[in-house]
């Protein structure tokens, strides 16, 4: 019998979805955009990252389960079809508030950017130790 239990990250997505749609609030995600299996607009990204309006009213057949967040949605009046692999998913909040979670990178992806706290070693893809998956406590920070 393993120790090794399954990640609590799309049962906690799932969870402050419906909080946040519950006190009339937007939901948005932050996604690392450059994760292996990311299928967004390119052309919205910045940084290697981008923020995703997933409100009912902006999107279609939004689907949560334990490995991907996906839905249709349009960019620009153009239907897309978006797919999130959770490990890419980097944070879920309410845009009137800020309020909700933002989660630890996930290292599985070899084109991920580096974590950090500044904006000019983000989307570098270069880790002063790569290959070492490094413990790092989790942090929460104010997405606007």
């Amino acid at each position: 019998m393993s120790n090794a239990m399954t990640s609590s990250r799309p049962y906690l997505v799932r969870a402050l979805y419906e909080w946040i749609l519950e006190n009339a609030c937007t939901p948005h995600i932050v996604v690392n955009a450059l994760f292996d299996g990311v299928e967004v607009p390119q052309e919205y990204v910045k940084d290697g990252q981008i923020v995703l309006n997933i409100s009912p009213v902006a999107v279609q057949a939004l689907h949560i389960d334990d490995h991907t967040l996906s839905f249709n949605g349009r960019f620009g009046g153009v239907p897309r079809d978006i797919l999130v692999p959770i490990p890419a998913l980097l944070g879920i909040y309410a845009r009137e508030n800020g309020q909700g979670m933002m989660f630890e990178e996930s290292p599985s992806s070899p084109n991920s950017p580096a974590p950090s706290d500044t904006p000019e070693t983000q989307g570098s893809g270069k880790s002063k130790e790569a290959g070492k998956p490094q413990a790092k406590k989790p942090t929460l920070r104010i997405v606007k």
